[in-house]
């Protein structure tokens, strides 16, 4: 029935008799938001370790397959996807997710593709100061075309990274005759089956992370979005996107010298007024 508590049951299954989970409801960008908790519970030091997993479902099987086979294609979606993420506290070493670089598509964002890429590309972005063409690759919905295009759904990453370059051609980032260049530059070729959450975003993240620590690029935007309740409750959309960057080396102790100074400096001019009587 969508209810109880799916994490803390795989949990019991992995043997982690000392963890606790709780599950994340977003439909398809569901995998983005578990991460961007994730993330402000480590940072927060809430939790030192958290694995988001998700996985798919017997009725995503062979979901286009009537398409495939009016056109004399084989069931090509015959697999269940699943993923996990470990995210930890900082370890000064693997790539971070900047907490202070959230997209997220407001429920005044608006509806149309250009708004939702706004909100979740665009306004983080420029809020922080870092430029489009300082990303070095985007991962919204990456939907292998070969499953999506006999079905007559198109090549949905591409359709992503069009959008995304002409945001960039509008705020002056990109000239227009270099739109083609500029997909090819930050966009890749959809590889995930067409199962709900599953393609959103975080299946480039094991590979970003790789790319990453190899000094083969420095940021990469991961991106989760889709309808709501497939327009059937509402026609609000979802979006949620967050920023994968190398590490700096440095890892926070807690503690500020200039707050700790601050502190004491206001603590002795307190003293000083107790000793002058007022």
């Amino acid at each position: 029935r969508g209810g109880g508590n799916f994490a803390k049951a795989i949990g019991e299954i992995c043997g982690c008799i000392n963890a606790t989970g709780s599950d994340t409801r977003g439909f398809c960008a569901a995998p983005a938001h578990a991460l961007v908790n994730a993330a402000a519970l480590a940072q927060a030091g809430v939790y030192g370790n958290i694995v988001v997993v998700a996985g798919g479902s017997t009725a995503k099987l062979g979901m286009n397959s009537r398409d495939h086979l009016k056109k004399g294609m084989p069931v090509l979606e015959d697999m269940i996807a699943s993923f996990a993420v470990h995210v930890s506290q900082n370890d000064g070493v693997s790539p971070v997710i900047r907490t202070d670089m959230i997209g997220r598509h407001k429920i005044g964002s608006g509806a149309s593709p250009q708004a939702v890429m706004q909100a979740i590309v665009m306004d983080p972005l420029e809020k922080a100061g870092v430029k489009l063409n300082e990303i070095d690759r985007f991962a919204p919905e990456m939907q292998n075309p070969e499953i999506t295009v006999p079905a007559g759904a198109g090549d949905v990453p591409n359709a992503n990274y069009k959008m995304i370059a002409a945001l960039g051609v509008k705020k002056g980032y990109f000239e227009k005759n270099q739109l083609a260049e500029v997909v090819e530059r930050f966009g890749m070729p959809g590889f995930a089956p067409t199962q709900g959450h599953i393609p959103s975003g975080v299946p480039f993240i094991g590979f970003a992370r790789e790319m990453i620590l190899a000094g083969r690029i420095q940021r990469a935007m991961i991106i989760g979005k889709g309808s709501l309740f497939l327009g059937r409750l509402t026609n609000l959309f979802d979006g949620i996107s967050f920023i994968m960057e190398k590490n700096s080396g440095r890892v926070e102790t807690g503690i500020n010298k200039d707050e700790i100074r601050l502190m004491i400096a206001e603590a002795m001019q307190e003293l000083a007024k107790v000793f002058k009587g007022e």
